[in-house]
C-alpha cells in the first residue's frame, strides 16, 4: 500500500533497476549417431561421460565368432572428449528398422506353479532398446509359456552381462498388500548379487505414494511421423520415469487395499500380487543393422555406403538421422549450440544428403553450428577441397585430415574423423575464454589426446586446403596436434567468414532469446522498453570488457516502434554490433639499417 502524505515535505524513494537478470542455463552440443545401448531415438541429456556410459553403454564385441573384436562408436568418443571441459551434451542414438525394447512380464500368485496359467502382475521394460539388453528365460518371466530356464550353477544367466540385467522380487506380504523389487544386473550370481536399484514397500494400489508406478515410472515414447519433416513423440503414462533402467505397466491394481478398519478390503487382492521370484528380459531387437560393422578408417571403405552398421544406401537407415536432425528443429524442447554427426562424411552422397538436412536444421533455428568432415579416411587435399565447394554456409565449418587417438578400453590407438574431436576443442576455448574467442592455434586449439594425424600438413598444404575453406589441423614438434583455422564454409568475405564471429552472435541471440520472453504479453510501453535496454546493455558491455566486440549500440525507442507498430502488438529492437576480429596473419617486417643511422619515431 502507498505511504500516506498528509503534511507537506520531501520524500525520496529508491528504486533498483540494477539488477541483472539470471544467466542462461548450460547450453551443451549435440551429437546424433549409433550407441551400444540406451533409448532409442530419443534426444537424451547427459551431464558427464560416466553418465553417457551408464546410459548409452560403452565397449562392445562385434563380427564372427572367429573374426570377433572390441571396439566403441564415434559417438562415445565425441562423447567422452566434449564432457571432459563441458557440463551438458544431448545424444541422440540412432536405430534403424524395427528395433524393440526388452521386458519381462512379472507374474502374479494366480498364475499356476506349473506354468499352464500365466497371469501378469505387472510388466518391466527396459528403458534401452537393443537384443543386449536380452537376459534369457527365467520361470518363464519373459514370454508367459512354461517354465524354461536359462539359468546355470550359482544362478549364472548364460545371456547375462554386466550391460543387461534381471530382476528379484521378495518380501511378499498378503496382509498388507506390499513387496521388495530388486533390479540387479545380468551376469550376478545368487550369493553375490550386484543390485543397481532396490525399491521396498512397493504396493499395486495407485492411491498409495509407494504405488510401484509411482516409484518406478510409467512413461512411454513412441515416434511418431518419423518420415516426415514434423516427427513427434507420442507419450504414454503418468509418472515420471525414475528408474535408471526399467519403466513399468501395471495390469492388477489394488485399489484401497485397506478399508477404514484398516483391514483388507478384498480377499481377491493377495492375487493380484507378484510372486517371490526372479527373472529376465527378453524381446528386445536391434532392428536393421548391417554385419560386419565398419569401423574407424574403414568406414565408407572403397566408395561403399556402410558405417558403424549403417548402409546409407538404403532409407531404412537415413530415416533415424533424418527423424532425429527433424526432432532437433524444436527450440523449446532441445537447446544446444553445436552439432555434429561422427561416421557421416560429405564426399558420400547419401551421408552428404543428410548432413545437407542437418545443416539446413541448423541454418533454420540460427542458434548453433555444424561441424563437417569432407571425406572419409584415406582422401587427398585435392579431394577434399573439391567437397568443401560444395558447401557455402557460415552456419558450418569443416576439419581435415584424421586423427589418430588412444583407446585404454581397447587397448590400442583407433582413428577417428576431426568431428569427433573438434567439439572437444570447442568446450575448452568457451572454459578458458569465451564463444568469441577463436577455437583454433597453440594456446585454444590443441588437441590433446591425438597421437597424429592422417597426414602431416605442410605450409603450403595448410594454406590450400584455408584457401577452401577447410579449417587444418596440424601437427607441431614439441606442441602435439593443433586446430590451425577457424574459418566458416561461407564463401562470401565477411564478418561471418569466422567460426569465432559466428559462435558470437549465436550466443548473443541465445541470451537475447531467452531473457526477452519475460517481455512477452507486458504492456507495450516505455517502461518495459526500459526493460529491455537495463537487460541487454549490461550483457554486450560485459562482451566488450570480455574482448568480444569492439563497440556495440542497443535501440528499442519510438522510431522502432511507432503507433502503427504497437498496433500490430509487437515491440522492435535492433542490435548493431562490430564484432572484435582475430589475429590470423602476423606480419613483421625487420628493417636492417646501416651503423648510426637514427631509428624512426
Amino acid at each position: 500500500m502507498a505511504e500516506k502524505i498528509v503534511s507537506p515535505g520531501v520524500f525520496t524513494n529508491e528504486i533498483d533497476q540494477s539488477a541483472l537478470p539470471a544467466a542462461i542455463a548450460s547450453i551443451g552440443a549435440a551429437v546424433i549417431g549409433p550407441t551400444q545401448r540406451g533409448p532409442a531415438n530419443i534426444p537424451t541429456t547427459v551431464t558427464s561421460y560416466s553418465e553417457f556410459l551408464q546410459t548409452f553403454g560403452g565397449v562392445f564385441t562385434s563380427g564372427s565368432e572367429r573374426y570377433e573384436n572390441t571396439f566403441k562408436y564415434l559417438t562415445n568418443y565425441s562423447a567422452q572428449e566434449y564432457l571432459k571441459y563441458a557440463d551438458t551434451l544431448t545424444v541422440v542414438r540412432v536405430m534403424a528398422g524395427t528395433y524393440a525394447y526388452a521386458f519381462s512380464n512379472v507374474i502374479s500368485v494366480n498364475s499356476g506353479s506349473d506354468g499352464t496359467t500365466f497371469a501378469p502382475s505387472f510388466r518391466l521394460t527396459t528403458l534401452s532398446a537393443g537384443a543386449q539388453e536380452n537376459s534369457g528365460q527365467e520361470r518363464s518371466a519373459a514370454s508367459g509359456s512354461g517354465f524354461t530356464s536359462d539359468v546355470t550353477t550359482g544362478g549364472l544367466l548364460r545371456s547375462g552381462s554386466e550391460q543387461n540385467l534381471r530382476w528379484e522380487v521378495s518380501d511378499v506380504s498378503n496382509t498388507k498388500g506390499t513387496f521388495t523389487l530388486l533390479i540387479r544386473r545380468g551376469d550376478d550370481i545368487t550369493n553375490r548379487k550386484i543390485i543397481l536399484e532396490q525399491y521396498n514397500n512397493l504396493t499395486l494400489d495407485p492411491n498409495s505414494p509407494n504405488y510401484i508406478a509411482k516409484r518406478i515410472g510409467d512413461i512411454s515414447y513412441t515416434l511418431k511421423d518419423s518420415t516426415t519433416s514434423q516427427p513427434y513423440f507420442q507419450i504414454s503414462g503418468s509418472y515420471a520415469n525414475k528408474s535408471k533402467y526399467v519403466r513399468v505397466t501395471v495390469y492388477k491394481n489394488t485399489v484401497n487395499w485397506f478399508d477404514q478398519n484398516g483391514t483388507r478390503r478384498s480377499s481377491d487382492f493377495t492375487g493380484s500380487l507378484p510372486q517371490a521370484v526372479s527373472g529376465t528380459f527378453a524381446n528386445g531387437s536391434d532392428g536393421s543393422v548391417t554385419h560386419p560393422k565398419q569401423f574407424y578408417e574403414n568406414i565408407f571403405a572403397g566408395g561403399g555406403n556402410q558405417q558403424q552398421g549403417f548402409d546409407l544406401s538404403n532409407s531404412t537407415y537415413r530415416e533415424p538421422y533424418l527423424a532425429a536432425i527433424n526432432l532437433l528443429k524444436n527450440q523449446d524442447d532441445y537447446d544446444f549450440n553445436l552439432l555434429t554427426l561422427p561416421g557421416l562424411v560429405d564426399n558420400n552422397t547419401n551421408a552428404s544428403g543428410i548432413i545437407d538436412a542437418a545443416q539446413q536444421m541448423i541454418e533454420s533455428r540460427g542458434d548453433a553450428f555444424l561441424v563437417v568432415d569432407p571425406y572419409a579416411y584415406g582422401g587427398t587435399i585435392s579431394t577434399v577441397v573439391t567437397e568443401a565447394d560444395t558447401r557455402n554456409s557460415n552456419y558450418v565449418a569443416m576439419y581435415w585430415p584424421w586423427v589418430l587417438i588412444p583407446d585404454r578400453d581397447l587397448g590400442k590407438n583407433v582413428w577417428v574423423p576431426a568431428s569427433v574431436v573438434v567439439p572437444s576443442v570447442y568446450a575448452f576455448n568457451d572454459r578458458v575464454a569465451a564463444p568469441w574467442f577463436a577455437p583454433a592455434g597453440l594456446n585454444r586449439g590443441g588437441i590433446e589426446i591425438a597421437v597424429r594425424t592422417e597426414r602431416k600438413l605442410n605450409q603450403s598444404n595448410r594454406d590450400t586446403l584455408y584457401d577452401a575453406n577447410v579449417n587444418p589441423i596440424a601437427s607441431f614438434p614439441n606442441q602435439g596436434v593443433v586446430v590451425y583455422g577457424q574459418k566458416t564454409m561461407q564463401k562470401k568475405s565477411s564478418a561471418l567468414d569466422r567460426v569465432n564471429v559466428r559462435r558470437l552472435l549465436i550466443a548473443a541471440k541465445k541470451f537475447v532469446a531467452s531473457t526477452s520472453k519475460y517481455l512477452l504479453f507486458e504492456q507495450n510501453t516505455a517502461a518495459t522498453r526500459n526493460r529491455f535496454l537495463s537487460i541487454v546493455n549490461p550483457y554486450f558491455d560485459n562482451v566488450q570488457q570480455r574482448q568480444g566486440l569492439y563497440a556495440f549500440k542497443v535501440v528499442m525507442d519510438e522510431k522502432l516502434n511507432t503507433p502503427e507498430v504497437i498496433d500490430r502488438n509487437e515491440l522492435r529492437g535492433a542490435i548493431y554490433l562490430q564484432p572484435a576480429k582475430t589475429a590470423e596473419f602476423i606480419i613483421i617486417d625487420f628493417n636492417i639499417l646501416p651503423t648510426g643511422a637514427a631509428f624512426p619515431e
